[in-house]
């Protein structure tokens, strides 16, 4: 379990952050993952990658952390001033929601193969040897798709964002 966890305690660890925001709540949520994962291997099937399982298991098991919350939150509505907040300040999803939607266009203008290897490597995991088996191409055409990729996808995610705070309107107009 100890090569288990220092393998994939990273990826883990990074949507955990990326999901709660809250570095904390991301360090807990990781440990509580391995812990349930200790039963929960078994299910298993080996259909997928098991980086790929994984992340399923991590999400899913932070949606559900989220849900508890809001229902303790519901249920208990006058402990709300007692507990102290998670946050020292309100959490808004606006500015990372309208990174998302930036990095969807931004994906969906890119060529079809450097989008595809660019989500296989980046966002599933996959290294370039299974690309490359995968698609039916070279390692290095595989490598040389996930740079051109990255490289486009920083170009216009930089235009984007000079064009968003260049802009006369001000940024809280765009959230809202």
């Amino acid at each position: 379990m100890g090569d288990l966890y220092e393998r994939h305690r990273p990826l883990v660890y990074s949507l955990c952050l990326r999901m709660t925001g809250n570095t904390s709540e991301a360090e807990d949520l990781t440990q509580e993952i391995f812990i349930h994962l200790l039963r929960k291997v078994g299910s298993f099937r080996g259909e997928s990658r098991f980086s790929s399982w994984l992340y399923r298991f991590t999400t899913n098991h932070v949606l559900m952390h989220f849900r508890r919350t809001t229902r303790r939150r519901e249920r208990f509505p006058y402990l709300a001033d007692e507990i102290p907040a998670i946050h020292d300040r309100p959490v808004s999803f606006a500015p990372q929601l309208l990174d998302r939607i930036a990095l969807d266009a931004a994906l969906a203008k890119l060529p079809s193969g450097s989008r595809s290897v660019f989500l296989k490597f980046d966002v599933e995991g996959y290294n370039h040897e299974e690309i490359a088996g995968i698609f039916g191409c070279s390692v290095g055409n595989s490598k040389s798709q996930l740079h051109k990729a990255r490289r486009r996808l920083r170009k216009l995610l930089a235009t984007k964002r000079h064009k968003i705070h260049k802009s006369d309107i001000p940024i809280a107009q765009l959230i809202l």
